[in-house]
């Protein structure tokens, strides 16, 4: 660009002074041994003007010319393989400081007679995507599939770009392909983790659990979170199957596990589901021996009755140290619902809005309140679940 703009500012110089060069021709003498050139002035200027023109036409002949060599599979291996080791070098740099189109470009350019083209098919994809430029995106990764040792780590780069783009049932096919296993590398691991969540694979996802503990993928927090969701996503799924289903997926959990309130309540409740209610209150009143934990207290109100005495006995004896525990509050409150005490119910529920204040908590006190003829209290409360 600098050597244009130069050249068209000499041809303007040029057309501004030769006007007055032409009553001022002067001469130009060259010698040069026995050579000897002699001039006008004029004729000097475009001869310079010509031949500078021409130098930059024969520049642009030989660069040309020389790329065109470079990319030729007749010139030295190793002339090709220097170009390329260039452009993958320019490539690798611009990926770097992000510059996506650059990058794709140089690594394109690499590709062919690259040491390791794949290495630059790849780098190009991962470029293109995040241009959103999907149909080159993916003819790079077909390049790269074709070369040697190259087929996982392109798998895993398509897993996780259709992952990205909700494409749930193409990625999944992409890591069949990999069939993620204890030997499997962390970030295939990492992705059929996230692949299954999204699909709601409960039954991959807790075959894959004990990979997750193997390899410490994550960490025992994390761990004991995605195996609560787990098997509480699969024994509500059994529930709806059936009654064999859901004793079968009970079966499969460990001791521990069925000792668990999470699942506990969930087996509880679809035990109710096929008319084995005393069964369910039997587990949750041995549970309820220890301590009432949320899990259980969320169930109990929606499985329970007013005939159902006994657990309400288990309950009441945690009266005391459950006092500023608003899911037992709460359980409390629609249990003397169900026996149409609503004194306590009311201070059960004033409890819950004071330890936990929500606007079903507010609305449910009201409507108490307005049954115990207590309409001034209960237009308050109605505010309050207003403000919320």
């Amino acid at each position: 660009m600098i050597k244009i703009l130069i050249f068209l500012g000499i041809i303007l110089i040029g057309l501004c002074i030769s006007p007055w060069l032409v009553g001022n021709t002067g001469y130009v003498y060259i010698a040069a041994g026995d050579y000897q050139i002699e001039t006008s002035l004029v004729f000097g200027i475009i001869a310079l003007i010509v031949f500078y023109a021409m130098f930059q036409v024969l520049e642009w002949l030989v660069i040309s010319a020389i790329n065109l060599m470079l990319r030729s599979r007749f010139i030295p291996r190793h002339w090709r393989r220097r170009s390329a080791k260039k452009h993958t070098l320019m490539g690798a740099l611009a990926l770097a400081e992000e510059d996506w189109p650059a990058a794709e470009r140089a690594m394109i350019k690499g590709a062919d007679n690259g040491e390791l083209p794949a290495l630059n098919l790849l780098a190009a994809a991962r470029a293109a995507q995040y241009q959103q430029k999907i149909a080159e995106r993916d003819q790079y990764l077909d390049r790269a599939a074709t070369q040697p040792l190259a087929a996982n780590a392109v798998a895993t780069t398509r897993t996780r770009y259709l992952l990205k783009q909700g494409e749930l049932a193409l990625a999944r096919a992409e890591l069949d392909k990999l069939a993620p296993t204890s030997k499997s590398k962390a970030p295939v691991l990492k992705l059929a983790l996230e692949l299954y969540r999204a699909q709601e694979d409960w039954d991959a996802l807790k075959l894959l659990l004990p990979i997750l503990k193997k390899r410490q993928i994550l960490d025992d927090t994390q761990l004991n979170e995605l195996n609560v969701i787990t098997h509480c996503a699969l024994l509500k799924a059994a529930t709806i199957k059936g009654e064999e289903a859901l004793e079968q997926c009970w079966q499969w959990l460990s001791r521990s596990e069925r000792n668990q309130s999470e699942f506990l309540a969930i087996y509880a409740v679809g035990l109710c589901r096929f008319n084995r209610k005393e069964q369910a209150l039997k587990l949750l009143s041995k549970k309820l021996r220890t301590a009432p934990e949320s899990a259980l207290l969320e169930v109990i109100p929606e499985i329970t009755t007013a005939q159902d005495t006994e657990i309400r006995k288990q309950l009441l004896k945690h009266e005391i140290t459950h006092e500023n525990n608003a899911d037992y509050q709460m359980c409390l409150a629609k249990l003397y619902q169900q026996t149409r005490d609503m004194k306590e119910a009311r201070t059960c529920w004033q409890n819950v809005c004071r330890l936990e204040p929500t606007k079903a908590s507010w609305l449910a006190l009201a409507r108490i309140q307005e049954q115990l003829g207590e309409q001034g209290n209960a237009n308050q409360s109605y505010r309050q679940a207003v403000n919320l």
